[in-house]
């Protein structure tokens, strides 16, 4: 296809990817709980602190930058005007994403099913729920690509004028997220096995040259922004992940489950694999997962550049061992943790669709053709994709978060039970925010039992009667009460039911206070 082609088709995607997205966007029934961290740091932003917004918060900047620009667009102070500025913000990033995504797919699997791979990737429920919600992801993935990109072609030509492109996407995804600093780490370790392979060698000069550039660079933007962070970024996670602090507690809250003590390294290691396979696998969904290694191996056959196929390897790589690490040191995985492999993966999948049609015939005397081999035209194209997509559907149909829907309604409820100056306390934000209300999260609820404010506990069935350390939290600042509602009445079993709790009883305040050795954990 001609340049004009390429570009017409992009442009289809992008309104495509704009529908699908809005639409999620109007489905939302309540932000993801990291969210709530991303606007506030917004809110700073906005304020002009910017030292406390951009330099001094857990999270890196690039994302709540992004939303107070949006929202200096959208305006309003509402919590819901915060949100859509929010969503909107996500949602270019998601738009913008396609571009750096139909180049990669280009020199992954060819301009013949570029556009299938975008189509696929956006059909993954995970990744079009990630770009439609509060979540940094879709800022960084739209930098991350555009160095993925720019990194095949340097790879492929050679020439040095990609890695200035590569390490400007680099430290924007950098400043995104602490993953940022995986692509420069897998494009050394690239170069550095180069040499070791006769079909990727690189003449010394230009070698050294690349690897200078690659190190000096990006440390040279990045270093000061890590010196005010106090390393590779702020969050406990990063710091597990690379040694400097020690592994989660047994019942960390962050844990999917409690973690045995007496297991062994090997075993952890094993189900932290698995873990993340599993996660692969979600984000990827099964009938495409099943299609990649088809294409993984026509792309062999068809190689353009060895030293590309060494770079994607090693991505894929060292994206996994991250991800075990992840959950071996945190007990945490996600499918929204692997949506980098998984796009990396997704593109083989149109290019064994592409295979599989190519190789199928139909017999010309079903037709009224005898002696004719028919080759199936772009109907059976349109079947493939949805014979891909349609499994999917029910989770694209599915409102945005909506098993957590009750905190938006216990929000509601306090609308007309919170006096002036009485705080609530409710571990994950949610009724706080949509209510405007002060309060207590998880960071600080450990406070709230001397405060004679925190009048009113928002909680899940899941918080009031679990044996985490945060749910003695709760228990002792609720006592013996009942809750005076649940919301929602007679709620689905797949859909939270949430405790509204009044510690103002007749003559006083019910301060049980927070048991001591919950605090010394």
């Amino acid at each position: 296809m001609s340049r004009l082609q390429h570009g017409f088709v992009v442009v289809l995607l992008m309104v495509a990817a704009g529908n699908l997205l809005i639409w999620k966007t109007s489905r939302t029934s309540i932000i993801y709980a990291d969210g709530l961290r991303y606007i506030r740091q917004a809110k700073v932003i906005e304020a002009g602190e910017i030292v406390g917004g951009l330099l001094k918060s857990i999270d890196h900047p690039a994302y709540p930058v992004a939303i107070a620009l949006a929202h200096g667009l959208e305006g309003g102070e509402a919590p819901l005007d915060w949100q859509r500025a929010a969503q909107m913000a996500s949602v270019m990033a998601g738009i913008l994403l396609v571009l750096p995504l139909y180049l990669v797919a280009l020199e992954l699997v060819g301009g013949r099913v570029a556009w299938m791979a975008c189509v696929l990737c956006f059909g993954a429920p995970v990744m079009s729920n990630v770009l439609a919600d509060v979540l940094s992801e879709g800022t960084f993935l739209l930098f991350w690509t555009w160095g993925v990109w720019a990194g095949l072609r340097f790879l492929k030509d050679g020439r040095f004028a990609w890695l200035a492109p590569m390490i400007a996407a680099t430290i924007l995804a950098y400043f995104t997220r602490p993953e940022g600093l995986l692509l420069p780490l897998t494009m050394t370790a690239t170069l550095a096995l180069m040499p070791a392979l006769k079909s990727t060698r690189l003449e010394w000069s230009r070698w050294w040259a690349a690897v200078g550039l690659l190190v000096i660079v990006p440390a040279l933007v990045i270093a000061p922004f890590m010196i005010s962070k106090g390393g590779v970024g702020t969050k406990p996670a990063i710091a597990r992940l690379i040694g400097t602090a020690a592994p989660s507690g047994a019942e960390a809250v962050e844990r999917n489950r409690p973690f045995d003590p007496n297991q062994s390294v090997v075993k952890t290691y094993l189900v932290a694999a698995k873990v993340v396979f599993e996660s692969i696998r979600d984000a990827v969904t099964i009938p495409i997962l099943v299609l990649v290694p088809i294409g993984l191996y026509r792309a062999k056959r068809n190689a353009r550049s060895a030293r590309q196929a060494l770079f994607l390897t090693l991505l894929l790589v060292i994206s996994f061992l991250g991800l075990m690490r992840l959950h071996a040191t945190g007990g945490y995985c996600s499918p929204r943790h692997a949506m980098i492999p998984a796009m990396m993966l997704i593109p083989f999948a149109a290019l064994a669709v592409d295979h599989l049609l190519r190789w199928v015939t139909i017999p010309g005397r079903l037709i009224g053709a005898p002696g004719e081999a028919i080759r199936p035209g772009p109907i059976f194209w349109l079947l493939a994709i949805a014979a891909l997509i349609l499994p999917s559907v029910p989770r694209h149909q599915a409102p945005l978060n909506g098993p957590f829907a009750a905190y938006r309604d216990a929000a509601e409820w306090l609308t007309d039970h919170v006096q002036p100056g009485e705080k609530v306390v409710d571990l994950t934000g949610w009724s706080q925010f949509y209510g405007d209300y002060p309060g207590y999260t998880f960071a600080d609820v450990i406070y709230a039992g001397a405060d004679q404010d925190a009048r009113w506990v928002v909680a899940r069935e899941a918080h009031v009667y679990g044996k985490w350390d945060y749910c003695e939290i709760l228990r002792s600042l609720i006592g013996p009460l009942q809750p005076e509602t649940i919301v929602p009445k007679g709620a689905d079993p797949d859909q939270a039911r949430v405790y509204i709790f009044d510690r103002k009883v007749p003559g006083d305040l019910v301060l049980m206070g927070t048991p001591s050795d919950v605090v010394r954990r």
